[in-house]
């Protein structure tokens, strides 16, 4: 199950855990982000140990400029509060390939 992540604090708490957690930077308005978004979910259900979150960049501004994301889509990879990877753009071969490399 995707989580959408609706404040910076619960951002904070949710990327400080020892799991993989893989983070959809995203907007209601960005075609490429709605191509995959079922390809992300599908991943969610696929990997359970690994926690999938998304960010809405208009939603959730603070987050996002925390990030410094200048591009949607961008996956963030953290493990134990520390970015460990990012991906930009809308690629399910490389959404899945770094899931893989860091797990």
């Amino acid at each position: 199950m995707v989580q959408m992540i609706a404040t910076k604090a619960e951002f904070d708490s949710i990327v400080a855990g020892d799991k993989l957690v893989v983070v959809d930077f995203t907007a209601s308005w960005c075609g490429p982000c709605q191509m995959i978004a079922p390809i992300f979910a599908q991943l969610a259900e696929t990997y359970g140990d690994v926690v999938f979150v998304k960010v809405d960049v208009d939603a959730n501004e603070e987050t996002a400029a925390a990030c410094e994301i200048s591009a949607m889509p961008t996956f963030q990879y953290y493990k134990g509060g520390a970015k460990v990877d990012e991906l930009v753009g809308a690629s399910k071969e490389g959404l899945e390939g770094k899931i893989k490399a860091l797990m």
